[in-house]
């Protein structure tokens, strides 16, 4: 999956956020967005994601025009920020209530994608008793979640310990194969 961003500008009320930015993201690939807070990075993300119309500038995934060609990209999945479920539910209860909307997602797949972010022995803990790299690692499993081609994490290592970190970019690596990935974060490494 192939993306090109032609001078795309971004304002919010009067301030620019993000100014002509020319970029391209091949399939098969990890690319990662660092910078302080506040310079755009989410703003970009939610450009691509379709959830945010630039001012000015295009977006060209596999030769459509976002917000021309289609309204948001034909296969993505995301975390943007705090992931947000039903606190009510356990974390496959709320995976599998995604994957209902989606279809073509089995309870097998959505077992082994608990298994992968590492949240296999809580499959009856609700989300509302989650900790914060719980929530983090369950919005991990619900963006890669019937393998999107282009998957965007917006610090996906927020509130992990340093072993759940090497999993979940182990993960991500092993992700980039297929897949366009894009992610931001603090950890240069």
């Amino acid at each position: 999956m192939n993306i090109t961003i032609k001078n795309l500008t971004k304002k919010i009320k009067k301030e620019t956020v993000l100014k002509d930015i020319n970029l391209e993201f091949h399939g098969g690939k990890i690319y990662g967005l660092q910078g302080k807070n506040g310079c755009g990075k989410t703003m970009l993300m939610r450009c691509i994601a379709g959830l945010v119309h630039p001012e000015q500038g295009e977006i060209i995934i596999n030769g459509k025009v976002l917000h021309k060609d289609m309204s948001l990209p034909e296969s993505i999945g995301l975390l943007i920020e705090n992931p947000a479920f039903l606190p009510q539910y356990t974390g496959l209860q709320n995976l599998k209530i995604l994957a209902d909307l989606q279809g073509g997602i089995s309870y097998g797949e959505l077992e082994e994608l608990l298994e992968k972010v590492g949240l296999k022995d809580c499959t009856k803990k609700k989300f509302g008793a989650y900790s914060l790299g719980m929530k983090q690692r369950l919005g991990i499993a619900a963006a890669i979640m019937g393998k999107p081609d282009i998957i965007i994490l917006d610090e996906p290592t927020v509130g992990l310990d340093p072993k759940q970190i090497i999993e979940i970019r182990d993960l991500i690596k092993s992700l980039s194969k297929k897949h366009t990935v894009i992610l931001s974060s603090h950890i240069l490494s």
